[in-house]
């Protein structure tokens, strides 16, 4: 996975196009560029047609492994079955299926 020179996480998909600005540092997990919850609504909001969901799976995958351990346990913060339906927003996932996720990427 590609880093800035904070050593923040950056997705590869988002070296490039409208996502650019639109990085993260753990441990707040905030969007650089319009500080709301990352991913943010410049990545949640586009279609994901399989080939996206594709792209995107292994690289959300490991950034919400890594959210898990940075936001679970703050108080008022999401629980890990959030986390990963956050990250893995392009999946209808159940509660069920989330909290498996997430057991699995702990």
């Amino acid at each position: 996975m590609a880093e800035d020179e904070r050593g923040a996480p950056r997705p590869a998909v988002a070296r490039a196009g409208t996502f650019a600005a639109h990085t993260t540092a753990p441990p707040g997990w905030t969007c650089d560029d319009c500080g709301e919850d990352w991913p943010c609504p410049a990545w949640t909001d586009p279609p994901t047609d399989a080939a996206r969901r594709a792209e995107l799976l292994p690289e959300f995958v490991r950034l919400a492994r890594r959210a898990i351990r940075d936001l679970r346990g703050r108080p008022g913060g999401p629980q890990p079955p959030e986390i990963v339906r956050r990250f893995l927003w392009f999946f209808p996932l159940t509660d069920e299926e989330a909290r498996a996720v997430a057991l699995r990427l702990r």
